[in-house]
């Protein structure tokens, strides 16, 4: 049965009200605008070939968002995307050696570091703090158990912890302003900050 008017007309107001949401969560996953809107176009192509049960799900919001965080799961197993990581671990010398940046910079060192934790344990971050999803909504949206998401955010704070150094937590007083400004969800799109995500995993790894 071909699909009707009026499922076309539901999916585009759907998708046009959702995509700037899906890109802020894009973004976190990647790092990059551009890549984060080629995560996007995947993600919302895919559901607009099962629309027709997906518009029906009780949580659609929770099934558009695990495509998201699943597509850019696929592509970092990628082998293309594999010779990049190996040429980006590099760069994490410069992220626990730079202490010379002001108070301000300190949300670019969060997400520097972000960017080279493993996929998964990114993922997991971003659907816990960003997404302020449950251990259990967050396992429904990787496809894992409970106990796998508790690891893998466990790994990627203590990840985190590692390549910002304890001098970076020690100074934690005079840069958090830096960090949760501005408030809100909405990463700025010239990568200036993260936002909420900063004040909730540098709480975090403050606590630990």
């Amino acid at each position: 049965m071909s699909r009707s008017t009026r499922e076309d007309e539901t999916y585009t107001e759907y998708v046009t009200a959702k995509v700037p949401w899906l890109r802020r969560i894009a973004f976190l996953l990647c790092q990059d605008w551009h890549r984060a809107d080629d995560l996007v176009q995947s993600s919302i192509a895919k559901l607009y070939v099962n629309w027709d049960r997906a518009c029906r799900l009780q949580s659609l919001d929770g099934y558009v968002r695990a495509i998201v965080v699943n597509t850019f799961l696929a592509e970092q197993r990628s082998p293309w995307w594999k010779r990049v990581v190996l040429y980006r671990e590099h760069e994490q010398v410069s992220v626990v050696a730079d202490r010379s940046r002001t108070d301000s910079d300190a949300a670019i060192d969060l997400r520097r570091a972000l960017a080279l934790l493993p996929a998964r344990q990114r993922a997991a971050i971003v659907l816990r703090y960003y997404c302020e999803l449950s251990i259990e909504e967050s396992a429904e949206a990787l496809a894992c158990s409970p106990g796998n998401i508790k690891s893998q955010t466990s790994r990627g704070l203590a990840g985190l912890r590692r390549m910002l150094g304890e001098e970076y937590v020690a100074n934690r007083t005079s840069t958090l302003g830096a960090i949760t400004e501005p408030a809100g969800r909405t990463p700025p799109e010239d990568g200036s900050s993260l936002s909420e995500i900063s004040a909730h995993v540098r709480t975090e790894i403050i606590r630990r």
